[in-house]
């Protein structure tokens, strides 16, 4: 019976020892086990998003910003989206993020990347685009969301356009403060993400406002 409980209080210990060691790992970085399933997923959806991006040219032809607006085309793009569909890249440098985002706040969808709310807009649409991503899981794409600072640059790469958008403002909103998905008047970029890490009582928001657009060419003009 000794034998037993030593035996039995060892485990107790290594599993213990174990789990905070687990702990820390996902505190300090994120979850590895669901970063590998969404690092797979991301390939998969730029090579998805590259033949999208191409083919919604190729279909539309070559300066088509220029020649019907920004707005136009953000709509016709987002006509042929459905859930799950890669829409565009989202880079911040502050943070080191190169990600494709998804159509899409679902869990299966943010299991794939950051998340574009479908009720939203799309950049050039002059309306509020919301995205939300993980803090610590499947990639954790808005880990660091707390480290963009006021002034940092956010762009948005999209098959008609690349948008730049600057950071004014970043705080914190319960989670049942469903008013940060009201469209606000004017095109603006909001980042969402759980806060504290871990929890889901409150919502991390970071808005940024549009400071240029340029219009992307169509492939051999």
């Amino acid at each position: 019976m000794r034998k037993a409980a030593r035996l039995l209080g060892t485990l107790l210990l290594v599993a213990g020892v174990l789990t905070v060691a687990w702990v820390i790992t996902v505190w300090r970085w994120q979850d590895p086990f669901t970063a590998i399933y969404t690092h797979f997923e991301q390939e998969h959806l730029a090579h998805e998003y590259a033949d999208r991006a191409a083919a919604f040219r190729a279909r539309t032809g070559s300066d088509v910003a220029e020649r019907h607006g920004y707005a136009a085309e953000a709509e016709a793009y987002g006509r042929s989206l459905r859930d799950g569909d890669p829409v565009g890249r989202i880079v911040i440098g502050r943070i080191g993020l190169s990600m494709i985002v998804v159509q899409g706040t679902d869990e299966a969808s943010l299991r794939k990347g950051p998340g574009h709310y479908v009720a939203s807009g799309l950049p050039g649409e002059g309306r509020l685009i919301y995205i939300a991503g993980h803090r610590t899981t499947y990639l954790a794409p808005f880990s660091q969301i707390n480290a963009i600072r006021i002034g940092d640059y956010i762009h948005l790469e999209m098959p008609y356009g690349d948008f730049t958008y600057r950071v004014v403002r970043h705080y914190v909103v319960p989670s049942t403060d469903l008013g940060v998905l009201r469209n606000v008047g004017h095109e603006l970029l909001r980042l969402q993400a759980c806060h504290p890490r871990f929890f889901a009582t409150h919502r991390y928001i970071v808005d940024a406002r549009l400071v240029a657009e340029t219009p992307v060419r169509a492939a051999g003009t």
